[in-house]
């Protein structure tokens, strides 16, 4: 089996050559195409997650021996979390050569954050498969790149960050609202707002409900520390 054009030249943005070829073509195969479930990238996705995992704990502890874990896990989080990944993903154009269905690809599957995420896990897993431990290393610290080096010491996300900041002066938990929609179905915007028990609120806009409320807390988080 050889690999089309498109999927070759992803194949080098990659930097891995795949002895077999049908590995990668089913690290870029989404259920919605149909067929057997086999032959979809779900599986590949599970153990790509654990591999990519493994990947960013022994490089995260070689670059600061001196961390705890509780310094480790948080900049552990963000590199393995879904928006990473399909930040990474987008980075390569992975999105190009996933292969949908008819319904996904109407739907602007190819530019949605868990589509692409998932896909670039299991890409992981099929160098893995193909290539062995040190190949998926190489692709992953390839790929990530100046990412590692560039994690926040202190990179809790900002709804944790706001939580925490609440619970320390004994306020509730704050609230999040979805206060405004636009855009088609398969491009949404979305505007959430964070409340505080106190009534103080930041509003902030996205393509997922959950990068709204990223943003929306971040927002509220610098107000409350300036």
């Amino acid at each position: 089996m050889t690999l089309s054009g498109d999927l070759a030249a992803f194949a080098g943005r990659l930097g891995h050559s795949f002895a077999r070829p049908e590995r990668l073509i089913r690290a870029v195969t989404h259920g919605s195409l149909g067929g057997a479930a086999a032959e979809d990238n779900q599986r590949l996705e599970f153990l790509g997650d654990r591999v990519l995992g493994l990947v960013m704990a022994e490089a995260l502890l070689r670059a600061d021996p001196a961390a705890t874990e509780g310094q480790i896990a948080p900049r552990f989080n963000a590199l393995v979390r879904r928006e990473m990944c399909a930040e990474v993903a987008r980075s390569i154009d992975l999105g190009a050569v996933l292969r949908l269905g008819r319904s996904e690809t109407r739907s602007g599957g190819r530019r949605k954050d868990a589509l692409l995420a998932d896909a670039m896990e299991a890409v992981i897993a099929a160098i893995y498969l193909d290539g062995g431990m040190d190949a998926a290393r190489d692709a992953v610290l390839r790929l990530w790149g100046e990412r590692i080096g560039a994690v926040q010491a202190d990179a809790r996300d900002a709804k944790t960050a706001l939580q925490e900041w609440a619970q320390a002066r004994a306020e509730p938990p704050p609230v999040y609202a979805e206060v405004g929609r636009e855009g088609p179905d398969h491009a949404p915007l979305f505007t959430i707002e964070a409340r505080l028990a106190s009534g103080t609120a930041e509003q902030a806009r996205a393509g997922s409900k959950r990068q709204a409320e990223q943003a929306a807390a971040a927002a509220l988080l610098a107000r409350l520390t300036q």
